[in-house]
C-alpha cells in the first residue's frame, strides 16, 4: 500500500462557512462531489498555492478527520484492521462507498481517531 495524499477532512453542517474561511486563507475550490452515500453528502476539495489540500464536507455532524488516499483500498483496510481499527457504523454500515471517482471507508482507531481511507478510481487533482 502506498499513501498518495494525506490531508484534513472537515465534516460540518455549515460547509459554506468553512469553505469561505479557507478561501480567505488562499485556498481555491478544485472540485466538488455531490450525492455521496445514502446521506447525499457534498464534498469540496480545496488547494492552496503551496500544494496543501483540505476537504470540506457538508454533513449531519461536526468532526474533523484525516483523509488518507491510497493506491489499494483493500490492503489499507486490512493493514488498519490488523492494528485495531474498525469500520465506522455510517449510513451504509461497514460497506465501501463508491463516489464514481473514488471508493472509501471511514476507519476508527481503538483510541477514537478517525481516518477516511480512499482510493481514487479516476484521475483528479
Amino acid at each position: 500500500m502506498t499513501i498518495t495524499s494525506f490531508n484534513p477532512l472537515i465534516v460540518t453542517q455549515d460547509a459554506e462557512s468553512a469553505v469561505k474561511l479557507f478561501e480567505e486563507l488562499g485556498f481555491e475550490r478544485r472540485h466538488t462531489k455531490q450525492g455521496i452515500g445514502e446521506d447525499n453528502a457534498t464534498d469540496i476539495r480545496m488547494k492552496d498555492a503551496n500544494g496543501f489540500h483540505v476537504d470540506v464536507s457538508q454533513g449531519t455532524g461536526e468532526w474533523t478527520m484525516i483523509r488518507m488516499n491510497v493506491d489499494n483500498l483493500e490492503e489499507a483496510i486490512a493493514f488498519l484492521e490488523a492494528r485495531g481499527f474498525h469500520k465506522a457504523r455510517h449510513a451504509v454500515a461497514n460497506k465501501t462507498i463508491d463516489t464514481g471517482s473514488s471508493r472509501f471507508n471511514i476507519m476508527v482507531s481503538a483510541s477514537g481517531f478517525i481516518l477516511a481511507v480512499s482510493q481514487h478510481t479516476k484521475d483528479r487533482d
